[in-house]
């Protein structure tokens, strides 16, 4: 089994700076794909980034490439999504994921109910 905890989270102006981290413990995840997540008041959740075990594949929504940075070390057992130039519009809870295959499907809808594990989450504020 495997425990996620973010932590990061906060209230920022826009244009601000986050960095977020998600803490794997448990069992080591360094051949998991790890991802992030969101879910803002009344909306669904919303895929934002997502790595691969080894670092070679990553992906970003739209709306977050250019401004975010997802990164990891695997011997830390840690994943680090850096938020730059924040917007109002990134106010969400922030989740991490890991699943044992492929990063690219964490930006499939129908993937996410059979993701491995999720952590609790981190609130974001953006104040404009």
């Amino acid at each position: 089994q495997v425990q996620l905890v973010e932590s990061g989270g906060g209230l920022v102006q826009a244009g601000g700076s986050l960095r977020l981290s998600c803490k794997a413990s448990g069992r080591t995840v360094s051949r998991y794909a790890m991802g992030w997540f969101r879910q803002a008041p009344g909306k669904e959740r919303e895929f934002v980034a997502a790595i691969s075990w080894g670092s070679g594949d990553i992906y970003y929504t739209d709306s977050v490439k250019g401004r975010f940075t997802i990164s990891r070390d695997n011997s830390k057992n840690t994943v680090s999504l850096q938020m730059n130039g924040l917007k109002p519009e990134d106010t969400a809870v922030y989740y991490c994921a890991a699943d044992h295959t492929a990063a690219a499907n964490f930006a499939a809808r129908d993937f996410w109910g059979s993701i491995d594990y999720w952590g609790q989450g981190t609130q974001v504020t953006v104040s404009s």
